[in-house]
């Protein structure tokens, strides 16, 4: 009843204000962008083996995905509510049914479909920059495009690897090297592509920032950004039973049950991470203050 009076009333929920400051969407984009600088590798798209398929959807399957569009969901940069994309499904089905297929052979993601940001505060009173949780705003049908990509991927992973964890802590889990993950198994052709070149711009109310392009990190708030993180850290696991590592997005914690004063194992098991970490160019925060407390 109240989800319906909400609708009715066209109600929302009150949040801190965010638009007081004309400068503050530049410096939320700064902000943002600011893990770029440190990032000296060029992107680039790996060769594809021969033998790999590349995925081709269906027109039923397109036609279904745009039939479950939720009609009541705010509208992306493009301005085209699911509304028409839902009602219309049967007339757009082939049509775009063409152009994921056409994205997917060529592993491009058309510009158009990336993301905006749409800062979100995490708490109030807001009293830093890191206040605001960057949110990636994509329109409907990129969403309904990456829904499509996700359940074939699904349907490839093992299952020890659970797709909508954002955390691994079984620590009975089979030989990892019986059940390779590695996205070069699954049909992932627009993985750099998603990943890389990314235009980003953040708006807040009427107003847009300039577009500045990234290479690193993942758009939150995207439906494969979930699965990705999950898949590219599948090898970051505890070795010892007696630990566990929990991972988040913006926030890794290791678990360690200590007795009689035997911290060998726990020890060993951070140096572990550290070094995957260093690995996987990710950089650790160790500061703890409360304007840094968001992971590495």
């Amino acid at each position: 009843m109240w989800q319906g009076i909400q609708s009715i009333t066209n109600y929302r929920l009150a949040t801190p204000a965010c638009d007081s400051d004309a400068s503050l969407p530049d410096a939320l984009n700064s902000f943002y962008a600011r893990f770029e600088a440190q990032n000296d590798m060029t992107a680039r798209k790996p060769i594809p083996p021969l033998e790999d398929q590349v995925l081709c959807l269906t027109t039923a399957n397109v036609r279904k995905t745009l039939c479950r569009v939720n009609p009541r969901k705010a509208a992306g940069p493009d301005k085209i509510p699911g509304r028409v994309l839902r009602e219309c499904a049967e007339q757009l089905a082939d049509v775009f049914t063409d152009i994921f297929n056409i994205s997917l052979s060529s592993a491009v993601v058309p510009t158009c479909l990336k993301t905006t940001i749409i800062p979100m505060p995490k708490k109030s009173p807001l009293s830093c920059l890191n206040d605001y949780c960057p949110i990636a705003l994509t329109p409907i049908i990129m969403k309904c495009f990456e829904r499509l990509i996700m359940r074939q991927i699904k349907d490839l992973l093992p299952p020890s690897l659970d797709p909508f964890s954002i955390q691994h802590n079984h620590p009975s889990a089979p030989d990892r090297e019986a059940e390779p993950a590695g996205h070069q198994h699954l049909p992932l052709q627009l993985d750099p592509d998603f990943l890389t070149g990314r235009p980003q711009s953040v708006w807040i109310r009427n107003s847009i920032t300039s577009t500045t392009t990234l290479n690193t990190g993942a758009p939150q708030g995207c439906v494969l950004s979930l699965l990705l993180f999950t898949l590219l850290t599948h090898d970051c696991a505890a070795m010892h039973s007696s630990n566990h590592i929990i991972k988040f997005a913006y926030d890794t914690t290791m678990v360690g049950l200590i007795s009689k004063n035997y911290e060998s194992a726990y020890r060993e098991e951070v140096q572990r991470l550290t070094a995957w970490c260093k690995a996987n160019n990710l950089s650790l925060n160790e500061n703890d203050g409360e304007n840094e407390r968001d992971g590495c």
